[in-house]
């Protein structure tokens, strides 16, 4: 049977296998990730999955400072050895994790963080804006949910496009780093700052100024 290619993409990022393995176990399974998931781990193909369940509860919480101090970020990486936790490699992706959070601006670690309440208010904007481009309301439904799809990729830090690479996701990257050190990985949470914020910025009144000095 024909393989849908996005089922090949996510297959990938839930389990680091290469393409053609994963094509091949979504033909096996007849297009079910979950099925498909358990024939690469029986494989032994799916090295993401396989150490998926492994508790990862040491790490590192690492920080990235931007712009001149105007972007913060605390991130907390984990992994399962403190051994793991001090290597170059692991300190590495840590950190390129913290400036993608820095660059990208990510709200939610993965989408299931997202909650239920604002998930649908934004159906119910993007369904208006689908009506009102015109767009009949028997495809609607199927376009709100594609650009459902691209609300994860902005604001879902695992599905958004990595800032050193654009053509790997952070899920992506996550999963060759669990296959290239041998542990299970997870980013477990992350906050971020931007100088002012959420702050009314001051407008500075010139009119009132040069009035107080002529005063």
């Amino acid at each position: 049977m024909a393989v849908d290619a996005k089922l090949v993409k996510e297959l990938r990022e839930k389990t680091g296998a290469g393409m053609l393995d994963c094509k091949k176990a979504l033909e096996e399974a007849n297009n079910d990730v979950n099925k498909a998931i358990e024939i690469l781990r029986e494989k032994g193909l799916s090295a993401a999955a396989n150490k998926a369940g492994r508790a990862a509860t040491e790490g590192v919480v690492q920080s990235y400072i931007h712009a001149g101090g105007r972007i913060g970020v605390l991130v907390e990486v984990n992994c399962e050895t403190d051994f793991v936790a001090m290597t170059d490699q692991f300190k590495e992706f840590a950190r390129d994790i913290a400036m993608q959070i820095a660059a990208s601006s990510p709200r939610y670690v993965s989408r299931e963080e997202v909650p239920q309440e604002e998930l649908e208010k934004e159906k119910e904007i993007l369904k208006a804006q689908a009506l009102n481009e015109g767009k009949p309301e028997k495809i609607v439904e199927k376009m709100v949910e594609g650009r459902i799809g691209k609300y994860y990729e902005e604001f879902c830090l695992l599905e958004q496009s990595f800032v050193k690479d654009p053509d790997k996701t952070i899920q992506q990257l996550l999963n060759e780093k669990i296959s290239t050190i041998g542990e299970n990985i997870s980013i477990r949470r992350f906050t971020r700052y931007e100088l002012g914020e959420g702050l009314e910025k001051k407008q500075d009144n010139f009119v009132e100024e040069v009035m107080s000095q002529v005063k």
